[in-house]
């Protein structure tokens, strides 16, 4: 992540990619989505990167979902980041769909720092996808 935050998009690609290898199809599902929720955004480009917030959303699901409450906690991220990269894909119907379900989801957000930014990320992202 430092990488990433450090401009290496490169590097980090490079590094996640060898984690994503070593935890394998049957590693941990958190570890998995974690990763890979990562791993879309070191993506320069806007297919691979949703591809990645893809695998991110199939691990989550893989973990049990709503099950645990560390995975709750995870999926408004997950949708808007879909809705994001669908946006980027000029899917504007595909992005309203993952941004319902980031709104709907929003509710496991706890009120602190994270939770208040991702709720300011989906009310931007409808302000935008209303004037679409």
């Amino acid at each position: 992540m430092m990488l990433l935050h450090g401009g290496d998009r490169e590097e980090a690609r490079n590094r996640f990619g060898r984690l994503w290898e070593q935890l394998g199809a049957e590693g941990d599902p958190v570890q998995r989505c974690t990763l890979a929720h990562c791993m879309a955004d070191a993506q320069d480009d806007p297919y691979d990167e949703l591809a990645w917030d893809l695998r991110a959303l199939a691990a989550a699901e893989g973990a049990g979902g709503g099950d645990r409450a560390g995975m709750r906690a995870l999926y408004p991220s997950l949708h808007l980041n879909l809705a994001a990269d669908y946006v980027k894909l000029r899917r504007p119907d595909a992005a309203r769909i993952h941004l319902d379900r980031a709104r709907a989801a929003s509710h496991t957000l706890d009120d602190d720092r994270y939770g208040a930014g991702v709720r300011a990320a989906i009310a931007r992202l409808a302000e935008h996808l209303a004037t679409e």
